[in-house]
């Protein structure tokens, strides 16, 4: 048995923060973090974006130097098996754990389609993913991306900034249509066809095969054969060993707003913890604004502090020349309020119910204004577009 103060299963962001806010309170208290990667914890928004785009940036820069900085003992390529809420013990592939302790920071997994991982095959989630696909980009290959939204988006203009030929298969019939307004969903959608991108809408892949040297593909009115496939649909959270430790669950851990499950003394924080928002209510939060702020105040209150998690986080892209960033519900179902200083490139859009009331605001290639979006979706009354217009600055 392996007796640690803090033990933290998962090795993402969420757990390197969460060392680093233990350490804010307690500098030599025992921590353990066992992951399943083969990496140490590194930058995951990198894996779609900076690695791809700026020569500087390389694989070593990308990691987060957890150990060096927390004195944590870091356990890579460690399967935790089972967890025992009641005597504080957890069962691993590599042996067994106790803890005063412990965190929850398991994310997710990818979702999957009718088609085998493999070599050509690639659901995009960790620094190794990345390293797959990177074999086949700057060669002219024909890969495909299927998934329109976040990494769907951004690994398409990764990949043909990188000499590769491209095709981006997604659902909605205009990209990002269920996201934006009809009007800057029609630009995105220009944007990646002027790129080279070949788009394929209102396409939805039912399964597929590699064969020798080529991945098929089932859509549309037949077969298509790629070089390699990545897939970026989202993930579904990893609550398995949560669930079967008795901890309550819901489209996520559920934990209250010190981060607590319903077991005394363990804790969930990232992608995988359905917390309560304060301005926007029970949310679960796939971005690493989340996962580094929540797991910094996870592993602040663990080693003591009495605060609560009160950060409503915010979200962002950056393709091409186009960059957003963004706070609460974007979807094309609410009424929108649009506010340009140029149209469809530089401005905000505000997301509004059937009562207008916002209900998220986006930010297009602006500099600040996240702290007066989150002060406008605090604002619990109907909203005029008199009331928005020229709010953010």
């Amino acid at each position: 048995m392996q007796d640690f103060r803090y033990l933290i299963l998962g090795g993402g962001m969420a757990a390197d923060a969460a060392a680093r806010g233990i350490r804010e309170f307690d500098s030599d208290g025992s921590i353990a973090i066992i992951s399943n990667d083969v990496d140490e914890p590194y930058t995951r928004p990198a894996l779609s974006k900076k690695l791809w785009t700026d020569p500087s940036f390389g694989q070593d820069d990308n990691y987060l130097s957890t150990v060096a900085d927390t004195w944590a003992q870091l356990h890579l390529g460690t399967e935790a098996t089972s967890v025992d809420a009641e005597a504080k013990t957890v069962t691993a592939s590599d042996g067994e754990y106790s803890f005063e302790k412990l965190l929850f920071v398991t994310g997710g997994q990818p979702k999957q389609i009718d088609l085998a991982e493999g070599q050509r095959v690639v659901y995009f989630r960790r620094f190794d993913d990345y390293r797959r696909l990177l074999e086949f980009a700057g060669r002219n290959l024909n890969v495909a991306v299927i998934g329109g939204g976040f990494i769907g988006t951004e690994l398409a203009a990764a990949l043909v900034q990188n000499t590769t030929n491209t095709t981006l298969l997604f659902d909605d019939e205009t990209l990002c249509g269920s996201v934006f307004p009809p009007d800057l969903a029609d630009h995105f959608h220009q944007l990646y066809r002027d790129q080279g991108v070949t788009l394929v809408p209102g396409t939805k892949v039912s399964g597929g095969r590699a064969e020798g040297q080529h991945v098929e593909l089932d859509y549309g009115d037949g077969t298509h054969e790629f070089d390699a496939v990545v897939v970026g649909l989202g993930i579904d959270p990893s609550t398995a060993l949560a669930e079967k430790a008795g901890i309550a669950v819901d489209d996520g851990i559920t934990v209250d707003g010190s981060l607590q499950t319903s077991h005394p003394d363990i804790y969930a924080a990232g992608d995988v913890a359905h917390y309560p928002d304060r301005i926007l209510g029970r949310q679960r939060v796939e971005h690493v604004d989340n996962a580094t702020q929540m797991g910094t105040v996870a592993g602040r209150i663990m080693a003591g502090s009495d605060e609560t998690y009160t950060h409503t986080p915010y979200f962002y892209t950056n393709v091409f020349d186009f960059g957003y960033q963004a706070v609460g519900t974007l979807s094309s179902d609410l009424q929108t309020i649009e506010d340009w200083q140029k149209p469809q490139t530089e401005g905000a859009v505000y997301y509004l119910n059937d009562e207008g009331r916002v209900q998220g605001v986006l930010l297009v290639n602006l500099d600040g204004g996240l702290d007066t979006a989150r002060a406008i979706l605090a604002e619990d009354w109907p909203h005029s577009r008199s009331d928005l217009v020229s709010r953010l600055p």
